[in-house]
């Protein structure tokens, strides 16, 4: 079965991280981002006031939007997002019981982790792709290294990603890339919408085809 977030990623392999003190500017950047041709984006759970806000978001959000929940950590935030209108969960960290239930939601999971042997475990468990995390702490090098005896899971490096360092982390075997504050800058307080889209464009441009 096809998912939002498989053909948010087939448009754009990147998924935008909004992580803010509120989510007031949330809908202001996600709309941004899709014009962008950034589709796959994530309303962490570390916002306050962030459930009403996915709720609010998931009933008008543009078609092709893949809208996830980010920073889940139980199975109860797992179950409240979904019920908000999450389609995707992501973790960082190996949260076994949230693979679990995100399983049983019928929804993708994408858990956090980092060594061979925690991604290993995350898909063996279940994970729909694994988050490397944080991705800058080993770079393209590290991925390509993991890569080697890992080339069946489908790895996104997140954490610290410049907005030009795109190619080399799909050329060392990103499937996708995860993107917080270089690619969201200031646009979830509020800040330069116009800025946003220009980095989006940067990003995008320098992702293989």
């Amino acid at each position: 079965m096809t998912t939002d977030l498989a053909r948010a990623l087939a448009v754009a392999p990147v998924i935008a991280i909004l992580r803010s003190g509120s989510p007031r500017h949330f809908p202001a950047t996600a709309d941004t981002l899709h014009a962008s041709g950034v589709r796959a984006m994530e309303f962490t759970l570390t916002t306050p006031g962030v459930l009403h806000a996915l709720r609010e978001y998931a009933e008008s959000k543009p078609a092709g939007t893949a809208l996830g929940a980010g920073t889940v950590m139980t199975p109860s935030d797992a179950m409240r997002a979904v019920e908000a209108g999450a389609t995707y969960l992501i973790t960082p960290a190996i949260c076994l019981d949230v693979i679990r239930e995100a399983r049983r939601l019928g929804v993708p999971v994408v858990p956090g982790a980092f060594t061979p042997s925690e991604i290993a475990a995350t898909w063996q468990a279940g994970a729909t792709m694994v988050k490397l995390f944080p991705a800058a702490t080993g770079g393209p090098a590290y991925l390509r290294a993991v890569r080697a005896p890992l080339p069946h899971v489908p790895l996104v490096p997140t954490g610290g990603i410049a907005l030009d360092q795109a190619a080399a982390w799909f050329a060392a075997g990103a499937s996708a890339l995860g993107m917080g504050g270089p690619l969201i800058g200031d646009a979830c307080e509020g800040g330069d919408l116009d800025a946003l889209r220009e980095r989006c464009a940067t990003l995008l441009d320098g992702i293989p085809s």
